[in-house]
């Protein structure tokens, strides 16, 4: 247990072989005293349910950042269906979906014209477009909502509207930053239900979730990873069985502490 990421290949050939592939990632930011990612390596295979998690702090969210391409690591290389963004980023939008953990929607547009707007940002026009917001509002289930502002929405029909956004463009690998924070436990089992389902046809999935069970019920293969490093990973299964411990929790706090990380 607890894989060394400096004895992972560097970039290469190998990584053709990954949905998602990341070597040495190292990310700082300005005034802090430790840096955000410390040399991670993360390889995640084609039609896996991946799950990144971590405390407060620990990197998970600048991971997700620099693996969607809204910013460049310091130094190392990230890698979607083997391309990175500086030389294919029209390629790699194309095939990659985001669901970030802040709701990107607006508020005074309806569920209808942000499915538009977002689907005409991908690219996306005409027959096709049409279709693929029926599938997103039915997706959602918020077809008998389509016309209201998103502003009148509860916190679940917001992530899940959120959730077809992301799917709009039909992705190959989807990565999602806590997509269930804060909501109802029918939209939570909606959001599971149709996640499970999408991988089950293909599709690689990227998850970052504070919540044990949720990691445990949908995850093919977890990542733990703390203070910027990769320090466990595997089927949650065989990383229980190997540690003797019963559950997530209790494994994930062995790793990376009992102390607060309220940030």
């Amino acid at each position: 247990m607890n894989p060394d990421n400096s004895s992972l290949p560097e970039p290469g050939p190998d990584c053709a072989d990954y949905a998602i592939c990341a070597r040495s990632l190292v990310k700082r930011y300005k005034n802090a005293a430790d840096p955000a990612l410390n040399n991670l390596s993360l390889d995640v295979r084609q039609g896996e349910f991946f799950g990144l998690l971590g405390p407060n702090g620990a990197g998970k969210t600048t991971a997700i950042s620099i693996l969607t391409g809204l910013f460049p690591p310091d130094s190392g290389t990230a890698r979607i269906m083997g391309m990175i963004f500086r030389e294919s980023e029209h390629e790699i939008k194309q095939i990659l979906g985001l669901v970030p953990q802040n709701i990107g929607l607006y508020d005074k547009l309806t569920a209808r014209e942000n499915l538009t707007f977002f689907g005409k940002l991908c690219g996306i026009s005409g027959k096709k477009l049409t279709e693929r917001i029926e599938q997103g509002l039915e997706f959602a289930r918020l077809t008998d909502h389509a016309r209201q502002p998103v502003a009148t929405f509860s916190t679940g029909m917001k992530r899940r509207l959120n959730l077809a956004v992301g799917l709009i463009n039909d992705p190959q690998v989807l990565v999602l930053d806590e997509p269930c924070v804060g909501i109802d436990a029918q939209s939570r089992n909606l959001i599971h239900e149709q996640l499970t389902a999408i991988n089950q046809r293909g599709t690689t999935i990227l998850y970052t979730t504070h919540y044990m069970e949720e990691a445990q019920e949908l995850c093919t293969r977890i990542g733990i990873i703390d203070n910027g490093r990769l320090v466990e990973e595997g089927p949650p299964a065989a990383l229980l069985q190997q540690s003797g411990m019963y559950n997530l929790e209790e494994l994930f706090l062995h790793l990376t502490g009992k102390e607060l990380r309220d940030s």
